[in-house]
């Protein structure tokens, strides 16, 4: 019998992954928009649009998940086979025979010893769960194997599981002493690295009852990504990840269910595609990874409106039944509170579990509701109403007053919200005059007059002392922002003055401001010059640091170089903010058919709106600004300039340090990042034009500098004609990608490893060959990165484990943003969507958090660019020239590092990439 057993599990150890793919598996998840339906199924979110003409999408080579899978699969196996050796080699004793419950199983090892193994051989695994996380990842691609075909592994004594030995050929590994540790320990990094995603599969394959509140709080965390539940409230959320059930199937074609038939659940697609067919109709649409269907028929209790078939093989999906959707609906309904005024609803609540409602009385009860929508003035007085006086100046900013701070100006520009405010002050400044009087009341009131007075005199210093302390609150968010608004200037000198008119509320403004100030000393090192004076100042404690790099306010003047059809130019200094009727009158007189035309390098040319504004600033890489008439448009052709660098520049880059070039990258970087304002994203995200007196110039160019890295790397790789010092220079580009990673600059450390996932170099095949294997090993676990699978989810899971200061990743910022604008209304049933402003707000906070700490230029510690690179062998040259020491100089670097000249016509990159090699 013992025999058979073997055998059978011996057969099946193949196609494990086959049989997890096909079974019937069972994980909750619950879906909370509820409310809105389409005529045959639950459409997706839209797709972001193209959020600025220069803003390169991410590469398409990286959407097509077949050669990627088949990538890590064979990664993985290269990984398994030398955690195989290192496990026989130094620890044989793990794998023997076992005896539990009268049964005994063969060859085989215990979950928990696998663990403590684990943690022993490598510091890098910092708990359990994340040796557990990377077995996991054998388990699923069928090289580790439960003796009785469970599908999750356990850390239990009692739990065994065996190695795929023969199936896979685990015992071919390299004999070389150093080259076999070398192996280790990127095999260690690369199983370390996918270990989440094969512990979130673990997780969703449980049943919904057997999930811990650990459990439940990954699910909610990865559904913060997925579109269809995007514009579901964060209780819902919760409540879903709490009844998700996995589903898979692993043929295209097979029927998830047919038009007529009861709706018993809904879909979320978390892997692969289907197709959607109606009668009479056929194919009407496809839905992928990400969207959602089947919610209609349960929101109707109606039959199924569409057929679904799925279109590839091996899909996964997030399903919610029936019951826990009707359950979760009724819970949302159950813990919505709505207030009324004059028959109209104006503010919407949701209540926090096991809280007393609001309009029971009590005070302070109001802050444990999120608001869910309302009119702006409701939402406004809410939030003052929860904000809390026992906080001093240096403790974070509550965080519903930082959204609404944040957000405003969607809903409640400054030229409403100062009124607001002021409105508030002055509705409780009669009280408040009886507090300035107390002492006569006190002397003729009777005993209870006197405490009604002290009530009343006692809430109107407490709502002054609240709208003092948001407005702070407001400034400290916004200063640079709010010196340029004119309205709220005068509102800020009005409040000035009646806040010095009173000790109580002056003494306490300065000494909020005074922790504050005292907290920028503690980041910055350093005093600030300016002190706090009789003549108070509400920008005194935030005054901007100065860089070299300054930013670009509405009002400052820039150059804008206009060129005609002949290629002479004109240069005029306009506002930034200047539109295009503005520009055209400077230069030619009203009525003509003169019209204003941008033009790329590949020639493709649009012609501007006359009210379109800021066009320099929006201006991709290497477009240019024509001025002609309507007859020319067709005739213009670009600039030499335009096109791009005749020869690259590799003698001046080989005589740089790739760690210096980094470094200025960042340095640069940095310079731009912080010159950028992240309330910028809102103003980028909902359309500049609508906020008006304000820019975006800042965030413009930072973006823009992503694309020029990207396109810098192709164009330089692109015109090296010798083959040996391409490679050369690929190498020196990948070692560049790992400083910038070690100094977390993320934005150009994608926009190099971009750069090199380039088509144009990607198949350059004969230099690739040339570039030490070590160097293509790093290149490939930074490739792991780039895979845009589950909403990015590699990346995101890497930069959860940063600590600030960092620069992020930004063209995926202002996807998540444009995701979340474009799938989620600003308002519902008239009211402001505060839920949509939160979740905006929440990824405008990450810029802000990646900048809590200050910038620091310093040298990488000696790491993975060191031991990779620096003490391989190499040929020492014993004196420079001048020249040479000249181009490693600081200042040439940086100059070198500002002004790169790129290609960014693709097809020309091709075709420069063909000429090198066929």
């Amino acid at each position: 019998m013992m025999e058979e057993e073997e055998s059978r599990l011996t057969n099946r150890g193949k196609n494990i992954k086959e049989q997890r793919r096909s079974a019937p598996e069972r994980v909750t998840t619950t879906s909370a928009g509820m409310c809105s339906a389409d005529a045959f199924v639950m459409t997706a979110l839209p797709a972001p649009r193209r959020i600025a003409s220069d803003l390169t999408p991410l590469p398409e080579a990286l959407d097509t998940q077949d050669t990627m899978k088949q990538f890590l699969s064979d990664r993985i196996l290269k990984a398994a086979r030398v955690v195989y050796g290192a496990l026989i080699e130094r620890n044989p004793g793990l794998i023997r025979d076992r005896k539990h419950h009268l049964k005994t199983y063969r060859q085989c090892c215990s979950g928990k010893e696998l663990v403590d193994w684990l943690m022993k051989l490598n510091d890098c695994f910092q708990s359990r769960s994340q040796a557990v996380g990377m077995w996991q990842v054998l388990v699923d691609e069928g090289i580790l194997v439960h003796v009785k075909q469970e599908l999750n592994f356990h850390d239990k004594d009692t739990q065994f599981y065996r190695f795929m030995e023969t199936e896979f050929d685990l015992n071919h590994t390299n004999n070389e002493k150093d080259s076999k540790e070398d192996e280790l320990q990127e095999g260690l990094a690369l199983l370390v690295q996918m270990g989440p995603d094969a512990l979130l599969n673990m997780i969703l394959r449980k049943c919904p009852s057997q999930r811990s509140a650990e459990d439940v709080e990954v699910i909610y965390e990865e559904l913060l990504h997925v579109k269809a539940v995007a514009h579901l409230s964060t209780s819902v959320r919760k409540e879903l990840a709490a009844v998700l059930v996995f589903e898979s199937h692993a043929k295209a074609g097979t029927v998830l269910f047919s038009q007529g038939d009861k709706g018993t659940s809904w879909y979320i697609i978390w892997k692969g595609s289907v197709n959607v067919i109606t009668h009479g109709k056929g194919l009407v649409t496809t839905l992928h990874e990400g969207d959602d269907f089947g919610q209609l028929a349960l929101v109707n209790d109606a039959p199924r409106a569409a057929t679904i078939i799925l279109r590839e093989d091996n899909c996964h999906f997030l399903r919610v039944d029936k019951q826990d959707f009707i359950r979760i609906l009724k819970d949302v309904e159950a813990n919505t509170v709505r207030l009324e005024e004059h028959g109209k609803v104006v503010l919407v609540l949701e209540k926090t579990s096991g809280q007393e409602s609001p309009l029971q009385g009590g005070s302070g009860s109001s802050s444990k509701y999120t608001v869910m929508s309302g009119t702006p003035e409701k939402i406004l007085e809410h939030l003052l109403e929860t904000i809390k006086l026992d906080t001093n100046g240096s403790d974070p900013i509550d965080p519903c007053v930082s959204d609404f701070l944040l957000t405003h100006q969607v809903f409640m520009p400054s030229a409403q919200l100062c009124p607001a405010l002021q409105h508030q002050y002055l509705f409780i400044i009669a009280a408040y005059v009886h507090l300035n009087q107390l002492p006569l009341v006190l002397n003729n009131l009777h005993s209870s007059t006197q405490g009604s007075e002290l009530e009343k005199a006692a809430y109107a210093l407490n709502t002054k002392q609240k709208i003092v302390k948001l407005v702070g609150q407001w400034v400290a968010l916004c200063s640079p922002l709010l010196k340029e608004d004119l309205v709220a200037l005068q509102f800020l000198e009005k409040l000035r003055e009646e806040v010095m008119s009173d000790s109580r509320l002056s003494n306490m403004l300065k000494e909020q401001l005074r922790d504050r100030r005292k907290n920028r000393v503690l980041e910055n090192g350093c005093q600030t010059l300016t002190k706090l004076n009789q003549k108070f100042d509400w920008f005194t404690a935030y005054e901007e640091p100065l860089g070299k790099c300054q930013s670009i306010r509405a009002q400052d003047k820039v150059l804008y170089e206009i060129f005609k059809p002949d290629h002479n130019a004109v240069t005029l200094m306009l506002p930034v903010n200047t539109s295009v009727q503005d520009i055209m009158s400077v230069l030619v007189n009203p009525g003509g058919d003169h019209v204003l035309v941008k033009m790329n390098s590949s020639g493709e040319r649009v012609q501007l709106k006359l009210e379109a504004t800021a066009v320099s600033m929006s201006l991709g890489l290497n477009e240019r600004l024509f001025l002609c008439t309507v007859s020319q448009v067709e005739q213009l052709m670009p600039l030499k300039e335009q096109l791009g660098p005749e020869q690259n520049t590799m003698d001046t880059l080989e005589q740089m340090c790739s760690k210096d070039i980094a470094s200025q990258l960042t340095n640069y970087d940095w310079e731009l990042f912080t010159a950028m304002h992240e309330v910028e994203l809102v103003y980028y995200i909902f359309g500049r034009h609508k906020f008006p007196g304000t820019t975006t110039a800042n965030l413009e160019r930072f973006v823009r500098r992503f694309n020029e890295v990207q396109y810098w790397v192709v164009t330089e790789l692109c015109l090296c004609e010798d083959l040996m010092k391409r490679a050369t220079l690929l190498k020196k580009f990948i070692k560049i990608a790992t400083v910038l990673k070690e100094q977390k600059n993320l934005n150009s450390f994608f926009a190099v490893m971009f750069g090199l996932s380039n088509s144009a170099v990607q198949r350059l095949y004969k230099t690739w060959e040339r570039v030490p294997s070590k160097t293509k090993r790093i290149y490939c676990a930074y490739e792991r990165l780039l895979d845009p699978s589950r909403n990015h989810r590699a990346y995101r899971l890497a930069v959860a484990k940063l600590n600030p200061p960092y620069i992020p990743f930004m063209p995926l910022l202002l996807k998540d943003m444009t995701f979340i604008h474009e799938g989620n209304k600003n308002y519902t049933d008239s009211l402001v969507n505060f839920e949509k402003m939160r979740m905006i707000a929440k990824t405008v906070k990450i810029v802000r958090g990646c900048r809590s700490q200050p910038y620091v230029p310093s040298s990488p510690q000696k790491g993975l660019t060191e031991r990779m690179f620096l003490e391989a062998p190499a040929i020492r040259i014993s004196t420079y020239s001048d020249q040479s020491l000249t181009l490693r100089s600081v200042a040439n670097i940086r100059h070198y590092i500002q002004n790169l000249k790129v290609i960014d016509n693709q097809k020309k990159l091709t075709q420069l990439s063909r000429a090198l090699e066929h």
